[in-house]
């Protein structure tokens, strides 16, 4: 048996995916081939988060108006991708923690809480430049209005939950398609805009064209995310990786090689971006200062095919990142606070924040007000790379909890060189924005009473400003001037046993049938509880009726429906009384299969519910909804669940789980003859 629903001190990274691949073992040449192969795949998952829609306004900017003289930069800030990128996969693989909980470890209650409230704010604005990209595509390429594509980027939750039940090979799988759709797409546009290529080496010579400072600034802050940081962290425990240190120090080594091919990767697209731009925009002294603007001015180059091409690649871009987003939410939110909430529920509530200012400021200031939120969205993200990135310096600098893997001194020295880099420069990136937003509210005239905007705005910044700036402060140096104890593993469980086993008989079972084949497999696993020491429990042979005459005439109803059901328990009734176990039905009638049966049991309680599993998919669980969850979470009464039973070459029976509030979740049932379906007929439970 299987415990669903740990408890706090037993909490693993992305528990549905942890440890699920496995990594070949053995010496031979394929097999290290294999074994490499198997290592590649969470940096494609991170690289969409150096390409996503965020990037791309400050990469056509500094090709438009610097031509190829920013290239330095993006290679520059892909280094420090890789670095960061691999210390994150470090992190993961030799603690067993992920970003976010080795900050709980590291940090007080306080603080942690702090930088989690640091983390979804991120997080937010990530999936807002992902929203923004995606409704500026769909507009691009089909002409629609950007409040119905925020509507549209609202129901995607959905299709990303169902690639999510794939499988993280899968899903892996997916996003490198994706990341290969957007390179073709700009592999034909390069090859049709002919950059030069001296122009393409000159650029990556360090130079800074007078006025250039600010844009390189804002390359830079744009491409490393915060939250790539958490989710690298969480994503490379997937694999099965030894315990021993030689395995670790492997697995480093592969996840390096991972970081490095797929950043790379992004580093292309993002160069793509830049040279297209150089080549088409400054090539004919043409300034492109938003993302629309140079869709609709490629056509007059390039030609009709161009435009698409660049719509495909957005798309693209935004949808790869929005994948990344949920996952990263969940990994932070587990991490710091040790909750975990459905993964529906999870990835709605982040994208109804991100929704929120988008159809506020389209609906208020018009389509073109989008390239404002996406700045603000980059001036959130620079605010808070500082709170991830420091502290992920300072845990993999550590000996105490990396042991003979932590990383070298001269890898630290970079790393910090790295991090005071990104400070400083994001820091002046949020100083100069904060000022000009500033300027804005004195030139509106606008007064609150006696007191300027500009005051009240410029007085909130500084202390936001200052207020950042201490706990940034705090965060950097609390693991040198107070170092915590090694993290420790779970603690087990403290308990007296002998007095806290106690054995509690059962005397009434309840069954609820669905009155289809996989009723034999429900009756098997109650029939399978019954002989016990202290007697025969009775069984409660539990139906509910949910026709359309039964909704107007309820326990009255007396259609072929309702006398069918009612011969068919019966039957079952003699059937068991004939075995020699006490059994007795109950018909109930009414259009909520979950509420009749909830209502039925509070008046005349069990001492433990037998259901039937229906093995729907995403679909079906959101039309129909799950029966076995309503009912579960509005009794105390103990269950178990018969699954519904897998193709043959799947295996046999699973064995009965345990579930957290007592229940229990049995393996497989027989599949349904003669074109039945659990739940298919009326009344049955979903």
């Amino acid at each position: 048996m299987g415990l669903v629903g740990r408890t706090v001190q037993d909490q693993r990274s992305l528990d549905e995916v942890h440890g699920t691949v496995d990594v070949p073992s053995g010496g031979g040449k394929w097999l290290r081939l294999r074994r490499f192969f198997t290592f590649l795949g969470p940096a494609y998952l991170v690289s969409v988060g150096y390409m996503d829609p965020g990037n791309w306004a400050t990469d056509l900017e500094g090709g438009a108006r610097f031509g190829y003289a920013l290239l330095w930069v993006l290679l520059m800030s892909n280094v420090m991708a890789v670095l960061l990128q691999t210390l994150a996969a470090r992190l993961g693989v030799v603690t067993g923690h992920d970003l976010a909980q080795a900050c709980r470890a590291e940090y007080s209650p306080g603080v942690s809480f702090v930088l989690w409230l640091l983390a979804e704010v991120a997080i937010a604005a990530t999936d807002l430049a992902e929203v923004l990209g995606t409704i500026i595509a769909l507009k691009l390429l089909f002409g629609l209005p950007m409040l119905w594509g925020c509507v549209i980027t609202a129901f995607d939750t959905f299709a990303l939950l169902y690639l999510q039940r794939w499988g993280m090979r899968q899903l892996e799988a997916i996003i490198l398609a994706l990341v290969a759709t957007i390179g073709i797409c700009f592999v034909i546009q390069i090859y049709q805009a002919e950059p030069e290529l001296s122009g393409i080496v000159s650029g990556l010579r360090p130079s800074l064209p007078p006025g250039s400072l600010f844009v390189a600034i804002g390359i830079l802050g744009a491409t490393v995310m915060p939250h790539n940081l958490y989710l690298h962290s969480a994503l490379v425990q997937s694999r099965r990786i030894g315990a021993d240190a030689g395995s670790r120090a492997t697995a480093c080594r592969y996840y390096l090689a991972d970081s490095a091919i797929a950043l790379n990767a992004a580093f292309f697209v993002n160069s793509a971006i830049l040279i297209l731009s150089a080549a088409v925009f400054h090539r004919h002294g043409v300034e492109v200062a938003t993302i629309e603007d140079a869709h609709q001015l490629l056509p007059s180059f390039l030609g009709s095919a161009a435009p698409i091409l660049f719509g495909v690649a957005l798309l693209c871009a935004g949808q790869s990142s929005t994948l990344t987003g949920t996952l990263a939410g969940q990994i932070v939110m587990e991490g710091f606070l040790h909750i975990r909430i459905a993964p529906w529920l999870r990835r709605l509530i982040t994208r109804l924040l991100a929704l929120a200012p988008a159809v506020v400021v389209i609906a208020m200031a018009g389509e073109r007000s989008t390239q404002q939120l996406l700045v603000l969205s980059q001036v959130i993200l620079s605010l808070q790379l500082s709170f991830a990135v420091i502290p992920l310096i300072h845990f993999t600098s550590s000996r105490r909890n990396m042991g003979e893997l932590v990383t070298p001194r001269w890898a630290q020295a970079l790393a910090w060189t790295v991090a005071a880099t990104i400070v400083t420069l994001n820091g002046k990136l949020i100083w100069d924005q904060v000022l000009d937003w500033v300027e804005l509210a004195a030139e509106s005239g606008i007064q609150v009473g006696p007191v300027p905007l500009s005051w009240l705005a410029g007085g909130g910044f500084a202390v936001i400003i200052g207020a950042v700036g201490m706990l940034l402060i705090w965060v950097t140096i609390k693991p040198w001037v107070i170092p915590s104890p090694p993290w420790s593993p779970p603690r087990s469980v403290e308990l007296d046993w002998v007095a806290a086993l106690r054995p509690r008989p059962l005397r009434r079972i309840g069954v609820a049938l669905e009155h289809t084949a996989a009723d034999a497999e429900i009756l098997n696993r109650a029939l399978g509880l019954t002989h016990r020491d202290q007697g025969t429990a009775e069984l409660v042979l539990l139906h509910v009726v949910d026709t359309p005459v039964t909704r107007v005439h309820g326990d009255q109803t007396a259609d072929r429906e309702t006398g069918a059901d009612a011969r068919y328990l019966s039957e079952l009734v003699a059937a068991m009384r004939n075995l020699g176990i006490p059994a007795r039905s109950v018909l109930l009638h009414g259009p909520d299969a979950a509420g009749e049966l909830v209502a039925h049991l509070r008046n005349d309680p069990v001492d433990l519910l037998v259901v039937g599993s229906h093995g729907h998919g995403l679909v079906r669980d959101l039309l129909f909804g799950q029966t076995v969850d309503r009912v579960r979470h509005h009794l105390e009464i103990p269950m178990l669940i018969a699954r519904p039973e897998k193709p043959p070459s799947a295996g046999g029976a699973a064995a009965p789980t345990i579930v957290s509030d007592g229940s229990r979740d049995d393996g497989p049932m027989p599949t349904p003859q003669n074109g039945e379906e659990p739940g298919s007929r009326a009344g049955a439970m979903p």
